[in-house]
């Protein structure tokens, strides 16, 4: 048995036979081991709270991450003008509860073969106050070696920006994959671009930082736009608007 393989062989499964499947491209999938000494970085960057796979599992060898790409229908959808697109807002509820049944599927997998499995839900699992997580998909996605950060705090995959992030933590200890040396953002390669500064409505972002309560402010009044489809606070104006958002392998 190829474990990597039947792991990332389920997590395409789950996405492309998904009932909003036209929301997605397919996944990517990424490991990396639970002592990479990066997690201390994260950790260091983001606050004490900020959790390290052996506080989730505490026999945790390996990090399973995952990344489910929008596709671009749902990308240009929210392109359209200064509101957020209903399609965005769908795909954010949609996509966050699918990650949550892949992860389930994933540990069930995983214990029916005797490796002990622990996920964290795919989001809400900030603190109120400081509005800073107890665990970054997108970071251990970063250490798994998807992709590279860019000014807009995504991080680019070879598939782009625009989509969510998943994380599983296993007992078991498999190969694990290398981090890419290619810079995606067009800022932190050249200089150019800062699309997603300047499409920010509220000025939260710049090269030099990111105001997360501004941020917040707003996700929480776009939040109240959706309350039919759940709880929805999503604006991605930073996301759309990079060049990279999707990119065609």
């Amino acid at each position: 048995m190829n474990l990597r393989k039947e792991l990332i062989e389920l997590v395409k499964k789950y996405v492309l036979e998904s009932e909003n499947k036209e929301f997605y491209r397919e996944p990517l999938v990424g490991f990396s081991s639970a002592e990479d000494p990066l997690f201390k970085n994260i950790k260091g960057n983001i606050g004490a709270e900020h959790l390290y796979p052996q506080d989730i599992l505490p026999e945790s060898k390996t990090v399973i991450s995952f990344f489910i790409p929008f596709s671009e229908m749902v990308v240009s959808s929210n392109r359209v003008n200064e509101a957020v697109s209903t399609e965005w807002a769908e795909s954010y509820v949609k996509t966050n509860a699918l990650i949550n049944r892949i992860s389930e599927k994933i540990i069930e997998y995983l214990e029916s073969i005797d490796i002990k499995a622990a996920t964290i839900k795919a989001t809400h699992n900030f603190d109120k106050k400081t509005l800073k997580s107890g665990w970054s998909h997108r970071s251990a996605a970063y250490v798994a070696g998807l992709g590279t950060f860019g000014v807009n705090r995504m991080l680019i995959t070879e598939v782009g920006c625009a989509g969510r992030y998943g994380t599983v933590i296993m007992s078991q200890e498999i190969s694990t994959d290398k981090r890419t040396e290619e810079e995606y953002c067009l800022y932190y390669k050249n200089g150019s671009c800062l699309k997603c500064v300047k499409a920010c409505p509220v000025n939260a972002l710049s090269p030099d930082g990111f105001d997360r309560f501004k941020c917040h402010h707003r996700l929480r009044d776009i939040s109240k736009q959706f309350t039919d489809i759940g709880l929805c606070d999503v604006c991605g104006k930073c996301v759309v608007s990079c060049p990279l958002a999707t990119i065609d392998k």
